[in-house]
């Protein structure tokens, strides 16, 4: 059967099945870890924005990009928890874990190297998730 037919017959048992099945609460799960990440980044540039400075300025980069990353932190975590537009969010979140990890791409440094692996780890959850959507449990805009 090919992917196309598998993800019409969910649609088709998604809006069939009024019950919630246990892929419906592991979706949901899946999405909240992720948000509690970015939602906890944006956190931390507000707070204690020095650090992500540091990185930006040793990247020649300017320092006040760490605002806009702050605020993309912010809107894609608050997207994810409820389930607003996850597909593109979540695709753009996975692009934008593959290009940060090249800030922690410091081979010297085995701490920097393990957030490097993460980040691309964190991208493919992203992928799975652009690629699975918000699921049945999610605010629903129509």
């Amino acid at each position: 059967m090919r992917a196309s037919l598998d993800r019409e017959a969910g649609e088709a048992q998604r809006t069939a099945s009024p019950s919630l099945r246990l892929d419906d609460w592991l979706l949901l799960i899946g999405r909240l870890l992720l948000a509690v990440l970015f939602l906890g980044g944006a956190a931390q540039k507000a707070f204690d924005p020095g650090e992500v400075i540091g990185l930006l300025v040793g990247w020649h980069l300017p320092s006040l990009l760490v605002w806009p990353a702050l605020a993309y932190n912010a809107a894609a975590g608050l997207a994810l928890v409820f389930g607003v537009a996850v597909r593109p969010v979540a695709l753009s979140l996975g692009l934008y874990c593959g290009l940060t990890s090249a800030f922690h791409f410091l081979p010297d440094d085995p701490w920097q190297m393990t957030i490097f692996v993460k980040n691309w780890a964190i991208a493919g959850g992203c992928l799975a998730l652009a690629v699975a959507g918000a699921g049945r449990i999610a605010v629903r805009l129509d």
